[in-house]
């Protein structure tokens, strides 16, 4: 009889949110450009996720879930600060992200590239962040984004041509 018990939706998200949650809280990072608040929007996806474990189906890719909850809840709170207070954005340049095994010639370089990258619109921005920092496929992307995938493609195409010209433009304007 063992045998045949199934795990529920509640049970897998249990087991599976601590795997996955260095890489969920540093996508909220990402998108939050703060630490306390990664912490909060990662916190309120976990929570929320185990309210909403009904909706998940057991066997699917639980970190493409919570990703898609951490985006939806981000956008609502973005929103809903900018009723508020006319704002809403961070800028990404102000994110907090140190990389210890870099030399300081590297993390130079990685600075202005983040900077470049956080120039982007928003949405090309989430989507350079889901393909290229989390590797998510382009299909994975458009379903945590409810995107088409060719939007995706288009969108990481500018964004790839965005940041090409303003590194190029930058090293025109250093005499490198």
């Amino acid at each position: 009889m063992l045998g045949l018990w199934k795990k529920s939706s509640l049970d897998e998200i249990r087991d599976g949110i601590a795997p996955i949650y260095p890489r969920l809280w540093r996508y909220c990072l990402a998108q939050t450009g703060k630490r306390d608040r990664a912490d909060d929007l990662a916190q309120k996806t976990c929570l929320r996720a185990l309210e909403k474990h009904e909706s998940y189906q057991v066997g699917t890719h639980l970190d493409r879930w919570l990703f898609r909850m951490a985006h939806r809840l981000w956008l609502n709170e973005i929103r809903a600060t900018a009723v508020r207070t006319g704002g809403g954005l961070v800028a990404l340049e102000e994110t907090e992200i140190p990389d210890s095994s870099a030399t300081a010639e590297e993390n130079i370089f990685l600075s202005e590239v983040f900077t470049k990258i956080g120039a982007l619109p928003e949405g090309q921005r989430v989507v350079v962040l889901l393909a290229y920092v989390e590797g998510f496929t382009y299909q994975e992307t458009a379903d945590t984004l409810g995107i088409p995938i060719g939007t995706v493609m288009s969108r990481l195409a500018s964004a790839r041509k965005k940041v090409a010209g303003a590194l190029s433009a930058s090293a025109v304007e250093a005499g490198v």
